[in-house]
């Protein structure tokens, strides 16, 4: 019985999503306040929806990636975005290389702060 007791909390622990979706309420929809301490003027968006999934718009394209690291670590593999043009190009490509080279987030009810070992910092609010 106590070996039980004692496997019980780690196949719990086993069974949760530890990806930032089973952290923040994957149904929030989080847009992009600045970048680096700078404001982002354009509008870029980021979801985790479910385990293991990344999604989002950028200022000109949708993106879908696998998250590949738990939390509190980020990775992106399969890293896939449209390919429309727009005159916001700029605004996502700065986006997008921010996106993919942070490695670390921080999740609250309103914030979502994503960062990396190089001081870079992205800047997200909740959708209301």
């Amino acid at each position: 019985m106590l070996r039980i007791a004692l496997l019980l909390p780690l196949l719990l622990m086993a069974c949760k999503d530890e990806t930032v979706s089973g952290w923040s309420d994957p149904s929030t929809t989080w847009l992009l306040q600045e970048i680096d301490g700078t404001p982002f003027t354009a509008r870029a968006t980021l979801t985790f929806p479910e385990e293991g999934a990344v999604r989002g718009e950028g200022p000109c394209n949708l993106y879908t990636a696998q998250q590949t690291q738990p939390y509190p670590w980020l990775g992106m593999d399969r890293f896939v975005a449209t390919r429309r043009a727009c005159p916001d190009l700029p605004a996502e490509s700065a986006f997008f290389s921010a996106l993919l080279s942070m490695t670390l987030v921080e999740a609250s009810d309103s914030v979502l702060i994503l960062g990396n070992d190089a001081g870079g910092e992205m800047v997200f609010r909740a959708a209301p």
